[in-house]
C-alpha cells in the first residue's frame, strides 16, 4: 500500500481511489464486461476503438482495469481473478466509482452438466449457490445434523440484458472427487433433482446477479459523502459462459476449440 486511506469502513485514498481496485471515479465505464484472466482483458480490449487511447490500471490486488471507446461507446473490462470474494470487491468498489445505471457482463468458463459439446457457449437466466457446509462434520460421519452443502434459491439475470448456471467452490461443491473426504458423491443428483433447467458449474455468477438484485431493492444511507450513486440508479447483470469441461462426457477444451465471445457481447452494446 502505497498511498494513506482515510476510512477504514471503506477504504479510499484522499483522491478517492478505492482500496483493491484502485480506481476512482472517471476510470471506469458505465458498461462493463468481467472476467477472470487479465490476459483474456487484454484480448478483448483489443478490439476497442483506436482513439482515445484506452486508460490501463493494474492495481497492487491484482485487478487489471482496461477502459476506452468500442464504436465510440464507452466502455470498461475489468479481469478480477476468481470466486465471490472477488467478484464482491469488484461490484461494490465499482459502483462506488459510478453514477449512473451500471450493466455488468461476465464472461468466463463453466462446466456442463448438459449434453452439449465443449466450446459452446451458455447464457445463464437464472443462478443458484452451493456453499460447502464448514459445520458438517465431514471426517466423523455418526454426526449428521447438518447437509454437507447448501443450495441457495435462484437469483435471476436482468432480463434486458439476457437472452441457467449454478456457482460454487471448484472442487468439492462441483462434485469433483478428489482425496479429501467431500462427501459429495451424490451432490450433481441432488442438484439436478432441486433445480429445474440446471446446466453448468461455475464459481462467479452467483454473486453478481445476487449484487446487482441488492442494489436495486435497498433502502440504505449512503456511507460517505464520497457516494455518487443516486438513489435511483439500477445494476444490470447477465453472463455467457463459454464450455471448458463436459461432465457427461469428461471432455475437457483443447485449445483449437476456443474461440473468444467478448467481441460478440460488446456489439450488442448491451
Amino acid at each position: 500500500m502505497k498511498d494513506t486511506l482515510t476510512d477504514a469502513n471503506f477504504p479510499r485514498t484522499a483522491d478517492h481511489r478505492v482500496y483493491h481496485l484502485g480506481l476512482r471515479p472517471g476510470e471506469v465505464a458505465n458498461r462493463i464486461v468481467t472476467v477472470g484472466s487479465p490476459s483474456r482483458a487484454r484480448t478483448i480490449a483489443g478490439h476497442f476503438d483506436a482513439h482515445p487511447v484506452p486508460f490501463v490500471l493494474s492495481s497492487e490486488r491484482g485487478f487489471l482495469t482496461i477502459t476506452g471507446r468500442y464504436g465510440g461507446i464507452p466502455i470498461s473490462v475489468v479481469s478480477i481473478g476468481m470466486g465471490s470474494p472477488n467478484m464482491d470487491f469488484f461490484v461494490r468498489e465499482a459502483r462506488e466509482c459510478l453514477s449512473g445505471d451500471m450493466a455488468i457482463i461476465r464472461l468466463g468458463s463453466c462446466g456442463a452438466l448438459i449434453d452439449i459439446p465443449v466450446g459452446s457457449v451458455v447464457v445463464p437466466k437464472a443462478s443458484v449457490a452451493v456453499n460447502r457446509n464448514v459445520d458438517f462434520d465431514f471426517v466423523n460421519l455418526a454426526n449428521r445434523e447438518e447437509p454437507p452443502y447448501r443450495i441457495s434459491r435462484p437469483v435471476l439475470a436482468d432480463t434486458t440484458l439476457h437472452q441457467e448456471v449454478i456457482i460454487m467452490i471448484f472442487y468439492s461443491s462441483q462434485g469433483r472427487q478428489t482425496s479429501f473426504p467431500d462427501q459429495n458423491a451424490g451432490l450433481i443428483e441432488q442438484l439436478q433433482k432441486s433445480t429445474e433447467d440446471l446446466a453448468t458449474l461455475e464459481m462467479e455468477t452467483f454473486h453478481l446477479y445476487h449484487l446487482a438484485a441488492c442494489w436495486g431493492g435497498r433502502n440504505v444511507t449512503p456511507i460517505s459523502s464520497a457516494n455518487i450513486a443516486s438513489p435511483d440508479t439500477v445494476i444490470r447483470a447477465a453472463a455467457a459462459q463459454m464450455v471448458f469441461a463436459s461432465r457427461t462426457s469428461q471432455e475437457f477444451i483443447t485449445p483449437s476449440k476456443f474461440v473468444l465471445i467478448g467481441k460478440s457481447s460488446m456489439d450488442n452494446r448491451f
